[in-house]
């Protein structure tokens, strides 16, 4: 028997990157794989690519958006991985704080979202997907570095909370996805090869890899409450 046959796998922010390829492996080890994200089309494409049996086309970081798609799911979920959320740049001169508060709130909030919307529906895992890169407080990264450093605690409060659900978090540095390359535009390359150069790996991390840890965490049930990096060290390599 794969991994995770006939067991339900939700994937919030599913269409592309790191949760399209978490989609596709679970699909690949029998589950029965629903994608979502904000982009119908994508999600077509999504759900084809990776025999999908379900979409739901929706904001996650609106709470009225994810509580109803929650209320609204038949049966139960063997897991849910949350890849909603990113990244918010820049120096403090420059900030709009207003944008930055709400992001602010977004991110702290997103996983008890989630998690109390999911409580009775749920019955395996939830994994969220992080960030490492900001752990080091540097120009521009006020706002990222605090929300790095404070995910693994609101993560490991939600595993006691929703015990016996297991709760975890993906901590990724530099993920090869579509995402990366709108983000970096022509430098992109350029990053590669840096990281290539620098990286103790040796290679860039890519979906795949950031996608057979989250299948990890959902059929590995000793695991919760903890945050495991994935960033080939680059947390390691002097900026």
């Amino acid at each position: 028997m794969s991994k995770l046959d006939g067991q339900i796998v939700v994937v919030i922010g599913g269409s592309a990157g790191m949760g399209l390829e978490t989609a596709r492996l679970a699909r690949a080890e029998g589950a029965e794989v629903v994608v979502t994200g904000r982009n119908e089309d994508r999600l077509k494409q999504a759900a084809a690519e990776v025999d999908a049996f379900r979409t739901a086309a929706f904001d996650a970081t609106d709470p009225g958006q994810l509580q109803e798609f929650f209320r609204r799911f038949e049966g139960p979920i063997d897991h849910i991985l949350v890849t909603a959320g990113g990244p918010y740049y820049g120096l403090l001169e420059d900030l709009d704080l207003e944008e930055a508060s709400k992001h602010i709130g977004m991110e702290l909030t997103l996983p008890l979202y989630v998690g109390r919307a999911a409580k009775g529906k749920v019955r395996g895992s939830l994994t969220f997907v992080g960030g490492t890169g900001a752990r080091r407080p540097g120009p521009g990264l006020i706002v990222t570095s605090a929300m790095t450093n404070a995910h693994p605690a609101l993560i490991a409060g939600l595993a006691i909370e929703m015990a016996p659900i297991r709760v975890n978090l993906i901590a990724a540095g530099f993920v090869d996805t579509p995402l990366s390359a709108r983000l970096l535009g022509d430098d992109l390359e350029k990053r590669r090869q840096q990281l290539r150069d620098t990286l103790p790996i040796g290679r860039v991390v890519g979906p795949q890899d950031v996608a057979a840890l989250a299948v990890h965490l959902m059929t590995n049930t000793a695991l919760t409450g903890a945050t495991y990096d994935i960033d080939g060290g680059q947390q390691f390599v002097p900026r």
